[in-house]
């Protein structure tokens, strides 16, 4: 059974840093891209960062480039987000999800993190 499972998600005070995590679990992990996608109250989903299946080369969306690191370590099938200088608008629920070429394959349930004073 395939299964991601994010955790690490929290209230965070403006300018606060968390850590989330996503374990992967029931498929390939290595041979996956990996992204990392968030959907705020009332909104849409939007996409985050990425990691290829190698960990070698990010990308990051405009809002969060310099504040959040996505990194992967393969030997434990896990994802990471590194998430600093957190602001009021990066509240929402993150999500991981593995992708090969342009497919979301698999999506983990989410993590809720809340900045807010």
């Amino acid at each position: 059974e395939v299964q991601l499972v994010e955790s690490g998600g929290a209230l965070v005070q403006p300018g606060g840093s968390l850590r989330l995590s996503c374990a992967a679990s029931g498929f390939t992990f290595s041979d996956y891209g990996m992204s990392w996608v968030r959907q705020a109250p009332g909104k849409g989903l939007e996409w985050v960062s990425l990691i290829n299946s190698g960990g070698g080369t990010t990308t990051d969306a405009d809002s969060v480039k310099g504040r959040f690191t996505i990194f992967r370590d393969n030997a434990k099938n896990m994802l990471y987000l590194q998430m600093n200088s957190l602001k009021p608008e990066d509240t929402a629920v993150y999500y991981c999800a593995a992708r090969q070429g342009s497919t979301y394959n698999f999506w983990g349930q989410g993590t809720q993190v809340t900045v807010s004073s």
